[in-house]
This record gives structure tokens, C-alpha cells and sequence, in this order.
């Protein structure tokens, strides 16, 4: 089976470009069948969070997948209730005993609020620790950005962000690339988005390289360097989601489809409201 393309992360380390998410997936047999099944179709790079209640069946197959650790990505992420050092601290230490694996490849800021840079210095000591290889935010606008970034001793190699065709982060990427800050699109198909599957240029390409909206879209996405990680729970889609390496769009078909930027998305960060709205809706302790 072919491996897939990687993306060199600013911290030396190589991220598959293509990975699968498990947000909404529940923590009932049917996260750890999930990411069984997309690792059979090849997928090397799992994407899962404290606030997505999974990272034990996510590790679990990883760990039952008989693939060695060292060719799995997976990432997770550190929720809201864990900011400030010591209980970021705790927290990674929480999810490598849930996921029951000894290092995560990517562990993120999920939530950039409140105590964002003592959370960051935690995530530094763990890397240097080797509990985590790369550190990386989430959901950080540019305005997000410039308020905690400039505070932080090393940059984070990634953010990950709402993208997809209909919202391309043109000022952030811009922000990301002057130092090489990759970008990692969540709902990278507009979570099933219609208006956006059925757009005609998008349905003109599928007809034409004979592939579904859903392809075109992702492989629009990997050539503009984005790092995917589509969601499904059938298998069928779970394999076609990365058969996107197999064809190539043109210049002239990448700058159709960025035209079809709206420079709005689902989800704003900035907004008044959002850290509290977040933390009533998720409980990672509720279990306790």
C-alpha cells in the first residue's frame, strides 16, 4: 500500500498530509472501528481530542492495529478546563494514559482562551520530555494569534482551523507562512456542506477526473499545502476520502476554486462568548 505524502512541520518532523478525524465519533466501540478501519485503508495519522471523549479507543487501535507506533501520527488536543501550567501538565499526562501510548505526535491548544501561555509552556516542557513530538494551537485567528503567540518561547508548528473551499483564512495563512506555521483544516469538506458539493465547478472536475466532490475538494485542499483530515464512519467513504493522489488539478482549476471563497466561516473565534459557550457544552471531568 502506497504511503501517503507528508508535509515537513517547522520543528523537523514530517506529518502525513492526509488524516482521519474522529470528532462526534462516540467512545462505544464505534471510535476504536472507525480508526481500525481507516488504518487498514492505509491511513497513517489519526486526529482526536480530550473534549471528543475517544482518545482511549483511538489508542486502542492504534495499539491493536499491529502497525509499528513509530508509522502512526496521532494527535490530541488539551481542552479548556486544563489551561495554565500545572494543569496542562496533568492533563497530557491524562490523555497518554487514556490513549495507552508513551508519546503523542501532535498535541494541540484546542480552545485559545485564558490561560493560554502557561498551557503552552507546559506543552514545551512535555516535548522536551519526549511525551509529545510537536506542539501546535487550534482555532486562533490572526487577532488570537497576536495577543499569545509573541508570548510563547518556540512557535507552535501548526494551527489548526475551520477550511474548506468556502472559507480559505486567506490573512491568516498569510500570518502562518512568514514562519512556516502549517495549516490544518477541521471540516475540510465543510462538514457535508451540499451547496458546496454541488457547486458546478466542483461537479464539472469530479465528471472530468472522474472522481466524487468530496475528492476534488481534498485534493484542492493538499495542493494548496493544507493538512486534511476528513471524518467518516463508513468505510466506503473512509477509503475514497484519500484517493486523492492520484490525479492533479491545474493551475487554472486551483484559481476557479479559489474563487469560490466566501471569507466566512461556521465558526468565529473572535466572538464574544465562546470560551463560556465551550465550557458548558463540554465537561471533560463530568465522568469523574
Amino acid at each position: 500500500m502506497a504511503t501517503d505524502p507528508t508535509i515537513k512541520l517547522n520543528d523537523g518532523n514530517e506529518i502525513p498530509a492526509i488524516g482521519f478525524g474522529t470528532f462526534q465519533i462516540p467512545d462505544d466501540g464505534s471510535t476504536y472501528q472507525a480508526v481500525t478501519d481507516a488504518l487498514a485503508a492505509g491511513y497513517r495519522h489519526i486526529d482526536t481530542a480530550v473534549a471528543y471523549f475517544n482518545e482511549d479507543e483511538v489508542g486502542r487501535a492504534v495499539r491493536d492495529s499491529g502497525i509499528p507506533r513509530d508509522q502512526i501520527w496521532v494527535t490530541s488536543k488539551l481542552w479548556l478546563q486544563d489551561f495554565g501550567y500545572e494543569a496542562a501538565t496533568k492533563a497530557i499526562d491524562r490523555s497518554l494514559e487514556k490513549s495507552g501510548l508513551d508519546y503523542l505526535d501532535l498535541y494541540l491548544i484546542h480552545q485559545p482562551y485564558g490561560d493560554v501561555p502557561g498551557a503552552w509552556r507546559a506543552m514545551e516542557a512535555a516535548k522536551k520530555a519526549g511525551k509529545l513530538k510537536s506542539i501546535g494551537v487550534s482555532n486562533m485567528t490572526p487577532k488570537i494569534w497576536q495577543r499569545f503567540v509573541p508570548q510563547f518561547a518556540t512557535l507552535p508548528a501548526v494551527n489548526q482551523v475551520e477550511f474548506n473551499p468556502y472559507f480559505q483564512q486567506r490573512p491568516l495563512r498569510q500570518l502562518l507562512s512568514a514562519n512556516d506555521v502549517k495549516l490544518e483544516a477541521w471540516a475540510p469538506l465543510g462538514q457535508g456542506n451540499q451547496a458546496l458539493f454541488n457547486e458546478p465547478v466542483i461537479q464539472q472536475l469530479a465528471t472530468k477526473y472522474h472522481k466524487d466532490a468530496g475528492q476534488i475538494i481534498l485534493r484542492f485542499e493538499h495542493q494548496e499545502g493544507i493538512i486534511v483530515f476528513p471524518k467518516s464512519v463508513h468505510e466506503a467513504r473512509i477509503k475514497s476520502n484519500r484517493e486523492i493522489f492520484d490525479f492533479a488539478l491545474s493551475d487554472s482549476e486551483m484559481t476557479q476554486l479559489r474563487q469560490l471563497d466566501t471569507g466566512k466561516g461556521q465558526h468565529d473565534p473572535d466572538a464574544a462568548g465562546v470560551k463560556e459557550m465551550l465550557l458548558s457544552a463540554f465537561d471533560v471531568y463530568a465522568d469523574d
